[in-house]
């Protein structure tokens, strides 16, 4: 009977096991995961998770018994060393190995980490794991505790705002001039600053981060060459995709495991998805690594098709969602075309209310949807079209979106 093997234990691994049941796969599908729980999904883990409004079935892809009633074996605890492509095989850390027929790498990413001193102190973490969401949770639920936040990125933004509603004292530092510069632009960046001054965050940008200091325990971060007084530090400063099972096995690399279209590696039999994968994009004609959720499924659900021999391929716009405070976005766009772009804004930026599209010569590359609802589907649509628009048009929230397709 076909073995497949699943490494991984995020939403890429999880999706991409549903799907070859749904497809119809009679044959034996095995997950191996590095923690010691079966799939979950990270989005949670620094938003209502780590706030306490959401529990582990918010975070769980499926009960335990899911599992045994489709037939789906799941190590958990256990992880991937090496991977033996010409014998088709992948040893595990206990030892033991498993034959496969096909094999799917989605081991994700790891923080990113900073080579500064006191970095490895007791107090000093990253958000990642599950185990990182409840250690932070244990420490930040009951208020009053100093958090400093080096990176205003996703993580650390998200994280901010979930600390400051515990009733945390909160200071954000960042290189950059803005947060969320690389993923939206200094323009839109300001709005989430502002957002999280609004709500009593300090915000330090364009600022040097020196050091964390403290004995044994952070007691605070170096910044400009002044002492910022911490209890804890949280370091969300990117991710870098896990490749270490596939250099074992000589795969191509390149920012991540490089695949074609379909998730499929230059190794035989060899597939990857989520974060740790670096697809073809067929549409943007390059390929494109994206660490978002619903890339996890979409790429989990490709490669699941394309192991099965089925026409598959990864088109998919990529797609991310946040909630910060009272604050909710959607984002979706290609970001290589929108970091050159212009930004149009239609409807009411100070009140938080508007849709923000990026447009290339007339052409829409991305969109993000902040408190306006229902309109996802027609922002990809404009985007997937690659038709130029009428900028006093798309500006004006009285033309309805769905009209400047046909325009």
């Amino acid at each position: 009977m076909p073995h497949i093997v699943i490494v991984g234990g995020g939403l890429a691994a999880g999706t991409a096991a549903e799907k070859l049941r749904d497809e119809g796969f009679d044959g034996d599908i095995t997950v191996v995961a590095a923690e010691q729980y079966t799939p979950y999904q990270r989005p949670p883990l620094s938003k209502g998770y780590l706030q306490g409004e959401e529990g582990a079935d918010a975070v769980v892809l499926h009960p335990d018994d899911w599992y045994a009633q489709h037939r789906i074996g799941v190590r958990t605890g256990v992880a991937a060393t090496s991977l033996e492509v010409a014998a088709h095989r992948v040893v595990l850390d206990d030892g033991s190995t498993l034959a496969y027929d096909s094999i799917l790498l989605a081991t994700g990413a790891q923080p990113r980490s900073l080579p500064l001193p006191g970095i490895a102190l007791e107090g000093v973490t990253t958000l990642r794991r599950r185990d990182d969401a409840d250690r932070l949770a244990d420490a930040l639920r009951s208020g009053g505790r100093r958090l400093v936040v080096i990176g205003a990125g996703w993580i650390g933004m998200e994280v901010a705002a979930s600390a400051r509603q515990l009733g945390n004292k909160v200071t954000v530092v960042d290189r950059d001039p803005v947060p969320l510069a690389t993923a939206l632009g200094a323009e839109m960046g300001a709005v989430f600053r502002a957002l999280h001054e609004e709500h009593d965050t300090t915000v330090r940008t364009s600022a040097a981060i020196e050091a964390v200091t403290g004995d044994d325990r952070a007691q605070g971060v170096v910044v400009d060459g002044d002492e910022i007084p911490a209890d804890l530090v949280v370091v969300g400063v990117g991710a870098v995709p896990d490749t270490a099972l596939a250099e074992t096995a000589g795969v191509r690399l390149l920012n991540g495991i490089l695949t074609d279209s379909s998730m499929r590696t230059d190794a035989p039999d060899v597939f990857a998805a989520g974060d740790v994968a670096n697809p073809y994009h067929p549409v943007v004609q390059r390929h494109l690594r994206s660490e978002h959720w619903d890339n996890a499924i979409k790429t989990g659900e490709v490669a699941a098709r394309a192991m099965l021999g089925l026409r598959a391929s990864h088109r998919s716009i990529p797609y991310f969602y946040t909630d910060q405070y009272d604050l909710g976005m959607e984002l979706s766009g290609y970001a290589p075309l929108m970091s050159s772009a212009d930004v149009v804004v239609r409807g009411d930026r100070d009140a938080r209310e508007f849709i923000a599209f990026w447009v290339d010569d007339g052409t829409i590359v991305g969109g993000m949807n902040v408190n306006v609802w229902d309109v996802n589907e027609s922002v990809q649509a404009l985007i997937r079209s690659g038709a130029r628009v009428d900028l006093d048009a798309l500006r004006d929230p009285a033309v309805p979106l769905d009209s400047l397709l046909s325009a």
